[in-house]
């Protein structure tokens, strides 16, 4: 898995999390399109590292607990770190992209 990739999945975890603090990892991983394992393995690292944290809501020992994903300070700095490396990486992007076209456009000016 490359690190970007992972960052970027980090990165709509957390921002899913921020906006439906009581979605499950389920509905979290089919709203990315990321297997359950995988999405309980992201979940698991960024509890252990702080940037989210659980709530549980149901005390009683017969029910299923309910649970929140609750985003930490850590994490709302950790999401707006990787919302900065996300623009600085598409811009750079947009550049190399628009200078292509530039390119193009440049070169069938001059053969036509």
């Amino acid at each position: 898995m490359t690190e970007q990739l992972l960052k970027e999945e980090n990165l709509h975890i957390i921002k899913e999390i921020e906006t439906n603090p009581s979605a499950t990892q389920r509905t979290v991983s089919l709203k990315l399109g990321i297997s359950l394992g995988k999405t309980n393995y992201l979940f698991k690292e960024l509890i252990k590292k702080g940037l989210i944290k659980i709530q549980s809501f149901s005390h009683n020992p017969g029910k299923l607990k309910k649970i929140n994903y609750l985003l930490t300070e850590k994490g709302i700095e950790e999401k707006m770190r990787l919302m900065h490396h996300f623009l600085q990486r598409k811009e750079l992007e947009y550049i190399r992209l628009r200078e292509e076209w530039e390119q193009m456009t440049s070169s069938n000016k001059q053969e036509g």
